[in-house]
């Protein structure tokens, strides 16, 4: 589907329960409130994620060991 406004691409879902194409808005169904089950896999992965140890870092820690903000090494507390 092309957004109106700006030309773009916008992602749409087949609902698995009510069975319309609809916009993804988030992790419901905007017709019948049915959960997405592609959003539950994603959130999961939000609760693995690595804590950058700076405390003063919002960051995460990458593959390659370092912060996705700050650059700095991950180190475990002592």
């Amino acid at each position: 589907m092309i957004c109106e406004k700006c030309a773009g691409e916008i992602e749409t879902v087949v609902c698995k329960n009510c069975g319309g194409t609809v916009i993804r808005l988030g992790p419901y169904c905007y017709a019948c409130g049915e959960e997405f089950e592609e959003e539950q896999e994603e959130t999961n992965d939000f609760f693995d994620r690595i804590l950058c140890s700076d405390g003063a870092c919002i960051g995460i820690i990458n593959e390659q060991g370092v912060c996705k903000v700050c650059g700095k090494p991950y180190t475990t507390e002592s």
